[in-house]
C-alpha cells in the first residue's frame, strides 16, 4: 500500500513538473514571437531548490547580463573576504609636532573603502568621518600644519574604469570609477534650474564645465560626461524648466576629498595653507610619489562590515561596490589590485564550484560592461551554491522584491535580466534566471514578468 501511495505521489509530482514546464515553454515562445523580440536572444533556466531541473530555453547561451552579474561578485566576496571584513582609512604625518605645529605633511590613505562618506549607513556619513578625523587631529595637539595634505591613493593600480564600460555611462553617477581613496561613492550632485548650473554639493572648483543642456520636457533626459583625472566636463541632453538635481561621477575623488578636508581644517581653527596633493597626480606629473609614514599613524577609520556593503550592492545595484570587490579580491588573492586580476580570480572561483568556464565570460564585477557574457544556467548554479553556504542570509537579504519575487534585476540598453529565488503558492521553491538581449520594446520588464508569473 505504501509503495502504491509513493508511486501516486511521484506520478503527481512528475505531472506537476511537466505541467509547469509546458506553461513556461508556451510563455517563452509567446515572448519570442512578439514583435519587440523579433531579433532578441534569450537564455532562461529554472531549477528547484534541490537542484532538480525544471525548464530551460538556451540555458547555456551566454548573453550580456547587466546587473545580475552582481550575484557572482557578491557571493565570492562574502566567501573569500568574509561578512565581517572591513576597509580601513588611516591618517598619519611626517616630521614632528612642536608647540601645536605639525612641521611636516598630513597624510590620508585607504585600501579602497567604497563607503567612505556614503550617505547610506548610520554612523558612517560624511559628517561622521569629518568629526572623527578633526577630533583625532586635535587630540594629537595639532593646531597648525606647515606642510601639505597628501592623499595616498595608490593601493590599487592606476586604472579606475573597467575596460568596456560605455562612454555614455562614465560621467553619470552609476558609472563612477574606483580609486584607492573614494569619497561620497564618487558621486556629486549638480543643482540645475532649467539649463543653468546653480551649484554643487561638493567642491568642484577644479572642473571646467561645457553646458549644452537644453530646456525641454518634464523629466531628466540629460547626460554628464566626465573622465578620470580630467578637469573638463560636459552636460548635454534636456532638462525640465523647474529646479532639479542631476548626479554625476567625480573625475578625481581623492582630490575632492582633499579640498573638503582643507575646508574642515580651517572651519575647526586648524591653520592650513598648504597644497592638496595626491600620489596618483604625482605620477601623472612625473614627480616622485610620497612615502607614507608607518610609525606616525594616529587615526584609523573602519568601514561598515562587508555584509552591510553587500546588502546595498545588491539592493540598490551600486556599481562602485562591485568593482571595489573585484580589485580587493585581486589584491588579496593575487597581490594585484587590478580589474584583470580580480576578474580572473572571479572566473577561477566559479569554475572551482563546477560552472563551465564557457558560460562565465566576465568583464567586470558589476555588469555595466556589455562585454559580460553569462548564461542563465550559470546564474542558477551560482544561486544554488550560495543557498548552501553559511553566509547565505547576508546574501539573500540584499535581493530586492520585484513582481512579488525575491530577485536581482539588471538593465542595460535593450537588455534585461532577472535572477533569484521564489516559493510558489503550492510551496515549490524555485531558483531561476532569465536574460534577454536586443529586446526593442519599452515594457521589457512586464514581458519577462508574464513568463516568470508561471512560477507563482
Amino acid at each position: 500500500m505504501k509503495r502504491i501511495f509513493a508511486i501516486i505521489i511521484l506520478s503527481s509530482n512528475l505531472f506537476f513538473a511537466q505541467n509547469i514546464a509546458q506553461k513556461l515553454d508556451a510563455a517563452t515562445k509567446n515572448l519570442l514571437n512578439s514583435a519587440p523580440a523579433y531579433s532578441a536572444n534569450l537564455s532562461f533556466y529554472i531549477a528547484e531548490e534541490s537542484g532538480s531541473f525544471v525548464y530551460e530555453y538556451q540555458g547555456n547561451k551566454g548573453l550580456s547580463t547587466a546587473s545580475t552579474q552582481k550575484i557572482f561578485t557578491a557571493a565570492a566576496a562574502l566567501e573569500i573576504l568574509g561578512k565581517n571584513y572591513t576597509y580601513k582609512t588611516v591618517s598619519s604625518y611626517s616630521g614632528t609636532i612642536s608647540n601645536g605645529i605639525l612641521n611636516g605633511n598630513l597624510f590620508i590613505s585607504s585600501n579602497g573603502d567604497p563607503t567612505l562618506g556614503s550617505w547610506r549607513y548610520d554612523g558612517y556619513k560624511p559628517e561622521n568621518f569629518k568629526q572623527k578625523l578633526i577630533s583625532a587631529i586635535k587630540n594629537k595637539g595639532i593646531s597648525k600644519i606647515s606642510g601639505d595634505l597628501v592623499l595616498d591613493d595608490v593601493y590599487f593600480d592606476f586604472q579606475t574604469i573597467p575596460g568596456g564600460w560605455p562612454w555614455d555611462d562614465l560621467g553619470n553617477y552609476y558609472g563612477a570609477g574606483l580609486w584607492s581613496i573614494n569619497w561620497r561613492e564618487n558621486q556629486f550632485d549638480m543643482n540645475m534650474s532649467g539649463n543653468d548650473i546653480k551649484g554643487f554639493n561638493v567642491e568642484m572648483n577644479d572642473v571646467k564645465w561645457v553646458n549644452d543642456v537644453k530646456t525641454a520636457g518634464s523629466s531628466d533626459q540629460s547626460l554628464i560626461f566626465t573622465a578620470p583625472y580630467s578637469n573638463v566636463a560636459l552636460i548635454n541632453g534636456t532638462l525640465p524648466a523647474k529646479s532639479i538635481t542631476v548626479s554625476g561621477s567625480m573625475p578625481n575623488p581623492p582630490l575632492t576629498l582633499g579640498n573638503e578636508v582643507k575646508k574642515w581644517l580651517n572651519e575647526a581653527g586648524i591653520e592650513f595653507q598648504g597644497n592638496i596633493l595626491t600620489n596618483s597626480m604625482q605620477r601623472i606629473e612625473g614627480k616622485q610619489q610620497f612615502s607614507i609614514p608607518k610609525n606616525n599613524i594616529f587615526f584609523t577609520y573602519d568601514s561598515p562590515t562587508l555584509d552591510k556593503i553587500v546588502y546595498w550592492f545588491l539592493r540598490k545595484s551600486v556599481n562602485l561596490y562591485g568593482e571595489t570587490f573585484i580589485k580587493t579580491l585581486g589584491k588579496e588573492k593575487k597581490n594585484n589590485g587590478s580589474f584583470s586580476a580580480g576578474v580572473d580570480f572571479l572566473k577561477d572561483f566559479w569554475k572551482s564550484k563546477g560552472i563551465n568556464a564557457s558560460m562565465i565570460n566576465f568583464a567586470d564585477g558589476s555588469g555595466l560592461s556589455p562585454q559580460n557574457y553569462v548564461s542563465a544556467r550559470a546564474e542558477v548554479q551560482a544561486l544554488l551554491y550560495a543557498k548552501k553556504q553559511p553566509w547565505f542570509s547576508s546574501y539573500f537579504e540584499g535581493f530586492p522584491e520585484q513582481n512579488g519575487m525575491k530577485m536581482k534585476s539588471g538593465t542595460i540598453r535593450d537588455s534585461k535580466s532577472f535572477a533569484g529565488y521564489h516559493t510558489s503558492a503550492t510551496g515549490k521553491k524555485y531558483v531561476f534566471a532569465i536574460i534577454i538581449n536586443n529586446y526593442q520594446g519599452e515594457n521589457i520588464s512586464d514581458a519577462l514578468y508574464k513568463v516568470l508569473n508561471h512560477l507563482k
